[in-house]
C-alpha cells in the first residue's frame, strides 16, 4: 500500500517535471480550433480578415503573419540553427497555407506566388 505521503512525492515530482518541460518549450499555450472561416469572395474583406486572424491565433499561427524569420545569433550551432530556421518555415508554410485555403479561386491564383505569411498579412 502506498502512503498518503508517497502519492504526495509522486504527484508532487510529475508536477514540478511537467511544468520544466514545458518551460523549456516556451510554447504558446494551444487553444481548440474554432471552426475554419467560409472562403473569401471578395465581399466584406475586414469580417473574413478578423476570422481568419483569430482562426489562426486559435493554431499560435497568427504571429508569422508580420513577423520575419528569426535572426539566429553567433555561436549557435548547425544543429541548433537547421532545427530553428526549418521549425519557422514549417510553422510558416501552414499559416501561409491556412489563410490561402481561405481564398476562393480566383484570388487564391493571384495569392499563391506569395513566399511568407508576412506577404499575405495585408490580404
Amino acid at each position: 500500500m502506498t502512503t498518503e505521503s508517497q502519492m504526495h512525492d509522486v504527484a508532487t515530482t510529475v508536477g514540478a517535471n511537467n511544468i520544466a518541460s514545458s518551460s523549456r518549450t516556451n510554447a504558446p499555450p494551444t487553444m481548440a480550433p474554432v471552426e475554419k472561416p467560409k472562403k473569401f469572395s471578395g465581399i466584406d474583406f475586414k469580417l473574413w480578415q478578423q476570422k481568419m486572424f483569430f482562426y489562426l491565433t486559435t493554431l499560435c499561427l497568427q504571429r508569422f503573419t508580420s513577423e520575419d524569420a528569426p535572426e539566429i545569433p553567433e555561436g549557435t550551432s548547425d544543429k541548433d540553427r537547421f532545427v530553428i530556421v526549418e521549425a519557422w518555415k514549417h510553422s510558416d508554410f501552414l499559416c501561409r497555407n491556412y489563410i490561402l485555403s481561405g481564398l476562393q479561386d480566383d484570388l487564391y491564383n493571384i495569392y499563391s506566388g506569395t513566399k511568407t505569411s508576412k506577404e499575405l498579412g495585408g490580404i
